[in-house]
């Protein structure tokens, strides 16, 4: 097996030494660097060209996501392993969206960050349980159009106003009042995210909507 050439990218040089110092008891691999930012991680990996690099996201001077996305710009089959204490969806999501081949928790083993990187070298990614949880979760739960989280009532509106009609033609036509018309036209300008009627009548014919 050939050795893999490895970077390590953190801003906490107790941590960056730790791993460091474990890892180079591992025959198969090798620390060819260290960083201690995201700027100066691109800079070191670009130069040395590793196949794996340990980032860590939340840094100065460039944080793991943005220097993750250049990396795999610049050098699509070097693997990146994000290793962070942060699991939340603001992290998680972009990282992976960078280009972030697997996924770890600071809270792994030597022994599971020694495995990851073998894996990686080897096309075999690794994705905390948190974070596996959390795409699986978005996979099931498919983010919802925005005509989706309309009322019944409000659809109708939608439909009348992509007609063409106005306040006073809904009104009648719904048998409701002009109160509570302006109310629903309201309510569905929000919803759609858009300024005017006009734009409203575009997303519904756009979405097909119009019966």
């Amino acid at each position: 097996m050939n050795t893999i050439k490895l970077v390590i990218v953190d801003d906490h040089d107790v941590v960056r030494k730790g791993i460091k110092t474990y890892l180079m008891t591992e025959e198969s691999i090798d620390v060819v660097g260290e960083a201690s930012s995201g700027n100066q991680g691109v800079e070191l990996v670009l130069k040395e060209k590793p196949d794996v690099v340990l980032m860590d996201l939340m840094m100065e001077n460039g944080t793991g996501i943005e220097a993750t996305e250049k990396i795999t710009n610049q050098l699509p089959d070097c693997k990146i392993i994000i290793l962070t204490s942060f699991y939340d969806d603001e992290k998680v999501f972009p990282a992976l969206e960078a280009g972030a081949f697997s996924y770890m928790l600071k809270t792994s083993s030597a022994d599971e960050i020694a495995a990851a990187v073998k894996k990686a070298a080897n096309g075999e990614n690794v994705i905390e349980p948190k974070v596996a949880g959390k795409m699986m979760s978005r996979i099931r739960t498919p983010e919802r159009l925005p005509h989706e989280e309309l009322t019944e009532r409000e659809l109708e509106v939608l439909i009348c106003i992509g007609n063409g009609l106005t306040n006073a033609e809904i009104s009648e036509k719904l048998f409701i009042g002009i109160k509570t018309v302006k109310t629903h036209v309201s309510n569905v300008l929000h919803k759609l995210e858009v300024q005017d009627r006009t734009q409203a009548a575009v997303y519904a014919h756009q979405k097909g909507l119009m019966k």
